[in-house]
């Protein structure tokens, strides 16, 4: 049976009358994400339409997860929030922390000694407030929410970028920063402007090598990595009903590197397999009873260019495998030009890494098309001429796949086991590679992000994401431009030799087998439940309410920092080695912006203190304005803040006294950070003028006295020349947005509710 099942009931039982009222306020028929965000809103019944783009809307999520780098300031916050116990069902998934070295074994001990009083806290915490827990080694956390907790028609936020994996599952899947989680487990609606809709349009069926990843590899290359913002991706035809329900997890976990708010597919019979093969056959049964609400109208299907505001056409059947990257993953290159791209650019061809898994492709299906590589290559008398390693996405899948046989095949050609966890992919690795960092390089991965220094740390690591079983070719053959659809390896009896396209299972023949999932229930009542946070801890700090924003205007602001071109929230606040502090505030706030390019010299983690005329490291910098009471800006590029949901990139410069972000444009979770707490953010009206700003500025925002909707600011900008300039900031805070900015952050406001 499901975990929270009545949750399941209650929202089919009320799904048919909503979804008819909404179809008769628009007085048309509905696409699939429609009927989900109008079944969800948090009035109930819907009365009245709501704006793609434009109008800000409540909606009530019907549960809430969270991974455990993000989970510890949610939970922190949460703490503060005066509240007995989670108004929504919520999950804690314990799999940003291990990191991979040697195997899994070892290294989930290793992180279960280093990191025990992190795991503590969280399971304490989620004891006391009735989370479940999912504790280290039980898997990642997007992989785990399929298994147990997706449901098609359902809504969900979780606390990481790539929750909308769930959308495989027929959900619309949200990724938030931990301020919004808070929001929803303290029983309050979730602020969301309504998303415009992208239809994919799928024909024809996949073949060959190409997987569900080239789709939305694909995408990628279309949209580019902000062209999703602000919408819904929602993917159908007689193509989405050939993939498995695996497989459109992939390509919806994914929508987060287009900048997609979430992305989705109707419900269909590889979801109602699925769910059956993962011990719900009551969701399936339920869903079945409500199905054509989980569906678009079947006008939708006829003419969807009359109901999607964009349109895009993928024939599945003409469909290459693909690689993206190196440096950004909409960089998208058929596997068949990559000899051609390698050349042009001097990419590196030599492939020292291929590594498989993570939370986009870990699924028994994933583990499948690889292994039938893999066993090939035995039978073959081939090895793997790279580094391979596979990260299995939870112990249902690892114990499954043991069981048949698979780690077997893997083993067999050189590849090494790492834990059920992140690890690599988001920079939990201590990779192993002689010669340092300064020659460039090439690994190939089943992942889902590619920034420079992402995996490794090394910023002249060329990373490029592919589908698993291509990946694991590219690892037989160590050469970037090996296409094996096309090209012979040599095996070691001398004799040349054609890999057979991948042979994935969708679902295992003999069932899911795992004895311990790994999944520990909370207290019934946890009042008695102690959370203890040391004063000294280096890991954990408990959070001060920052100040209230009360001046009628912001002046006499210096400029910390005007970053150049991609600034994601890696370049703001990285992970790797820093993820250890992601429940220290303050310890964190150490690596703030380290990774931007500063505009005025091209490097990295060296801007002017305008106190001093020095140059030094930017928190270094940014803490010396901190002592004097000097409010600062930071001033950014096009799409500001995109990568992962991560808060602390909001939370890091809010804590170190910086009072505004002036960019180009945002991506969608960082510009929400910002706001929840406390911050200015703010756009360019025209973009034009970034180039106006200069190293020595002194900055003023007047007309905060007056702060209001759809109302610019104005920027003074005071030249150390004596010269001086002025132009007009666009924000988008609505009425409630406003109240969270002059509260000093929107967590301020749900403490002062609940008399905290």
């Amino acid at each position: 049976m499901a975990f929270d099942f009545d949750v399941i009931q209650t929202v089919y039982g009320r799904l048919p009358e909503r979804v008819a009222a909404a179809r008769k306020l628009l007085g048309r028929p509905m696409t699939l994400a429609e009927k989900t965000l109008y079944a969800h809103l948090w009035e109930g019944t819907p009365t009245q339409v709501h704006t793609r783009g434009e109008s800000y809307v409540n909606f009530a999520p019907d549960r809430v997860a969270m991974q455990d780098a993000t989970a510890q300031m949610a939970l922190l916050q949460f703490m503060q929030a005066g509240k007995p116990k989670t108004a929504v069902p919520s999950t804690v998934h314990c799999d940003h922390l291990i990191q991979a070295e040697t195997g899994a074994a070892a290294d989930l001990k290793k992180s279960l000694d280093m990191n025990r009083e992190v795991f503590d806290f969280l399971a304490s915490v989620s004891n006391k407030y009735g989370i479940g827990f999912w504790k280290p080694g039980a898997g990642i956390i997007h992989q785990v929410v399929l298994e147990n907790y997706a449901f098609p028609g359902g809504m969900m936020i979780g606390t990481d970028s790539h929750t909308p994996n769930a959308g495989g599952l027929g959900m619309l899947a949200v990724g938030v920063g931990g301020a919004d989680a808070v929001d929803v487990m303290a029983g309050m609606a979730w602020e969301l402007k309504f998303p415009k809709l992208i239809g994919v349009h799928l024909t024809g069926h996949l073949s060959g090598w190409a997987s569900p990843k080239d789709v939305i590899l694909k995408v990628a290359g279309i949209l580019t990595v902000k062209g999703g913002t602000g919408a819904i991706v929602e993917y159908f035809g007689e193509g989405a009903e050939n993939l498995s329900c695996t497989g459109k997890g992939t390509i919806c976990n994914m929508g987060a590197e287009v900048g997609a708010t979430t992305s989705t597919f109707a419900f269909d019979e590889s979801m109602l397999r699925y769910l059956e093969a993962t011990a719900r056959p009551d969701v399936a049964e339920a869903a079945r009873q409500v199905a054509d609400h989980l569906r678009p109208d079947p006008e939708v299907y006829r003419d969807p260019a009359k109901y999607f505001d964009q349109v895009i056409e993928i024939d599945l059947s003409a469909l290459e495998p693909h690689l993206n990257g190196p440096f950004t993953p909409d960089r998208a290159t058929p596997v068949s030009q990559m000899r051609v791209e390698c050349e042009k650019y001097g990419w590196p061809r030599a492939v020292e890494v291929g590594l498989i898994g993570s939370c986009t492709n870990s699924s028994y299906e994933d583990m499948t098309a690889a292994a039938s590589i893999a066993r090939q290559a035995r039978e073959k008398k081939l090895k793997a001429k790279a580094e391979f390693t596979i990260t299995p996405g939870s112990e249902q899948v690892r114990a499954t796949i043991e069981r048949d046989g698979l780690l077997t095949d893997f083993e067999a050609i050189g590849g090494v086991v790492l834990a059920n966890a992140c690890g690599p992919c988001i920079g939990q690795w201590a990779r192993h590679r002689h010669g340092g960092n300064d020659q460039p390089n090439t690994i190939v991965t089943s992942f889902n992000r590619n920034f420079a220094k992402r995996n490794d740390g090394n910023p002249k690591t060329h990373a490029f994401v592919a589908s698993p079983a291509l990946v694991t070719a590219l690892a037989l053959a160590g050469d970037l431009a090996f296409n094996p659809a096309a090209d012979s390896l040599m095996n070691e009896e001398g004799h040349p030799v054609r890999l057979d396209p991948p042979a994935p299972v969708e679902l295992p023949p003999n069932g899911f087998g795992c004895d311990d999932p790994g999944y520990v229930a909370p207290a019934t009542d946890g009042a008695a439940v102690q959370v203890a946070v040391r004063p000294d801890s280096k890991r954990l700090q408990l959070l001060e309410p920052f100040a209230a924003n009360t001046e009628p205007a912001l002046t006499g602001l210096r400029l910390l920092i005007k970053a150049k071109g991609k600034c994601t929230t890696d370049h703001i606040s990285m992970a790797g080695p820093w993820l250890r502090f992601r429940g220290h505030l303050d310890n964190i706030a150490d690596n703030t912006l380290t990774g931007a390019i500063n505009a005025f010299n091209d490097e990295p983690n060296k801007v002017k203190n305008l106190l001093t005329g020095e140059y030094g490291e930017v928190p270094k910098v940014q803490r010396a304005y901190k002592a004097q009471s000097v409010g600062t800006i930071v001033v950014g590029d096009e799409n500001y803040g995109e990568g992962s949901s991560r808060e602390h990139a909001a939370m890091q410069p809010r804590h170190l006294g910086v009072r505004a972000v002036l960019v180009k444009s945002f991506a969608r979770i960082h510009e929400t950070n910002l706001k929840k707490q406390g911050m200015l953010a703010l756009t360019f009206a025209d973009p034009a003028d970034y180039d106006r700003i200069r190293e020595d500025d002194v900055i003023d925002i007047l007309g905060l006295d007056a702060f209001a909707p759809g109302k610019p600011l104005r920027l003074v900008l005071r030249h150390a020349d004596g010269t001086t300039d002025e132009c007009a900031v666009n924000h988008t805070y609505n009425d409630a947005q406003i109240a969270w900015y002059k509260a000093g952050g929107a967590l301020n406001l749900i403490r002062a509710g609940a008399g905290a």
